[in-house]
């Protein structure tokens, strides 16, 4: 079976709530031809990044998070501003909430869709090699990071302990791990 479109009978903008505008959407079931309404959220797309030091360690951001009531153990991340460039979003996320820089450009790993349940937007990840602090950290106004350093080598044990359970950064770790797995031996 070939699944198709929904058709949308209409779109409802219900509000903005700062990282997103949520809206009802009532749409037509293909198969069935029963109209139901879903909830949509649309949100920029995101961005998170992996910076490793020359002497490969990750420089990881702890911060507390409210949807979880709880800390968390994440890689720097944000919003891409409107006409900004992802790769440019990453390495501003990265400067502003650790201070620390990479030599040259950060790559791409890849891309996923956080939730397309309910949200509409990407995630894009990236790696930047050889990242060296240079400066303070310039935090938003609610923000409150606290940087800190692991070997490359204690990522499985992160992961598996459950110090690192944020799907997003586990799906960059994914995406650094398919491509340099053999070269960095983790």
């Amino acid at each position: 079976m070939k699944i198709n479109k929904w058709q949308t009978l209409n779109k409802e903008f219900v509000g903005n709530f700062k990282i997103f505008d949520l809206y009802y959407c009532d749409r037509v079931h293909p198969i069935k031809n029963t109209s139901s309404r879903f909830v949509s959220l649309e949100s920029p797309n995101w961005v998170n990044i992996i910076p490793i030091t020359n002497d490969k360690k990750i420089i990881m951001v702890e911060q507390y998070r409210h949807g979880t009531d709880d800390v968390s153990l994440e890689i720097p991340a944000g919003l891409i501003e409107k006409g900004e460039f992802h790769r440019i979003a990453a390495e501003r996320e990265c400067a502003e909430e650790t201070g620390f820089v990479g030599n040259g450009e950060a790559e791409i790993l890849g891309f996923v869709e956080p939730n397309p349940a309910f949200l509409g937007n990407k995630c894009y990840h990236y790696v930047w090699f050889d990242c060296e602090k240079k400066f303070e950290q310039n935090l938003d106004e609610n923000e409150l990071i606290n940087i800190k350093m692991f070997p490359l080598a204690d990522l499985k044990d992160l992961i598996n302990s459950g110090a690192i359970r944020h799907s997003l950064v586990i799906s960059a770790f994914m995406y650094f791990n398919m491509k340099y797995r053999d070269i960095w031996n983790f």
